[in-house]
């Protein structure tokens, strides 16, 4: 099946000299979820507007639901439903009128039980008649998801959906993604909020400096790079490591030096665990208790970002 997006060779160099991306190629599969992460500055946002056809690209080509997005704008920008990061929405409108209103600006009819759907499924039913400065942070977020979702689009683009709103109301907003990943909707995220990814990306995107340095599917991603700590409580605490254990490059002592933390990689041929309990015991170490740690999709990508190393497992050439 051919992706739904297919973005090459794509970058966006500002009238100030700012290069915000360099050389992006990347594909999303038709009714996935996609995370892009990354951290401020590192260009999620002008990928979005370029896509989404808010700002031009100075090279590159950007393929929608088979529509070529600089010849054949209208198809392609008719296809997608954006929410926007900011809060910027008619204040003087009503819900209802402001969600009718812009599925009027992609030139289609009236749908008066869509646009119901769509408030109910949002919880903005009894908010229909309320004006949108009435509205709490969270109503007026999913005001714009509503307006993102009024004219049926078949792509959703979410600039940090939950950012400012609490737990409960993101919870919501999960449901609603799942729900309409459900019925067929391609999504596509950006979030400061990692567990937000690791709950429900399907495939996790990394950019950094204006460059896709990682895509992958979250759960092969962690099976990869992520690692795992052995956790050992000491009977009694130790100054310092014996000399005997420094064949474990792994191996840290704690600040109270009553627990070891021993961190290994969970691909490798031979995790070493044996071979240093054996150890511990030739040492005259006594474990009281033990416990592992996985490594958390946000441990994974500060690494990445940090290093800046390019792994080429699923990116897109």
């Amino acid at each position: 099946m051919p992706p739904i997006i297919a973005i090459a060779n794509l970058s966006k160099v500002y009238a100030s000299g700012h290069q915000a991306l360099r050389d992006v190629n990347l594909e999303i599969a038709k009714g996935e979820i996609f995370a892009l992460l990354g951290p401020n500055g590192a260009g999620k946002s002008t990928l979005i507007n370029i896509v989404c056809g808010i700002v031009t690209p100075s090279a590159g080509t950007i393929r929608i639901d088979g529509h070529d997005a600089a010849k054949d704008y209208r198809a392609a920008r008719t296809a997608i439903g954006l929410v926007p990061q900011e809060l910027t929405t008619d204040a003087f409108e009503t819900v209802w009128a402001t969600t009718s209103f812009t599925r009027g600006l992609f030139g289609l009819k009236p749908d008066p039980a869509h646009i119901e759907r769509v408030l109910r499924d949002l919880s903005l039913w009894d908010k229909r008649d309320s004006r949108i400065m009435t509205l709490s942070g969270g109503m007026k977020r999913r005001v714009l998801i509503a307006k993102a979702l009024s004219h049926q689009p078949r792509i959703l683009f979410l600039d940090e959906p939950t950012a400012g709103v609490d737990v409960e109301l993101r919870q919501d907003m999960w449901r609603l993604v799942r729900s309409l990943r459900d019925q067929g909707v391609t999504i596509i995220l950006t979030t400061h909020y990692i567990e937000e990814a690791e709950e429900m990306a399907d495939r996790v995107g990394v950019i950094a400096k204006g460059e896709i340095i990682l895509v992958e599917e979250k759960a092969e991603l962690m099976r990869k790079l992520g690692k795992k700590q052995l956790i050992l409580q000491l009977q009694g605490p130790l100054t310092a490591l014996p000399a005997s254990l420094a064949a474990h490059p792994g191996l840290a002592l704690g600040a109270d030096g009553a627990e070891l933390t021993y961190t290994y990689d969970t691909q490798a041929a031979e995790t070493g665990i044996a071979t240093l309990l054996s150890d511990l015991a030739a040492a005259g170490l006594s474990v009281s208790d033990l416990s592992t740690r996985q490594s958390s999709l946000e441990d994974i990508f500060v690494d990445l970002v940090r290093t800046g190393a390019r792994t080429s497992a699923g990116i897109d050439a």
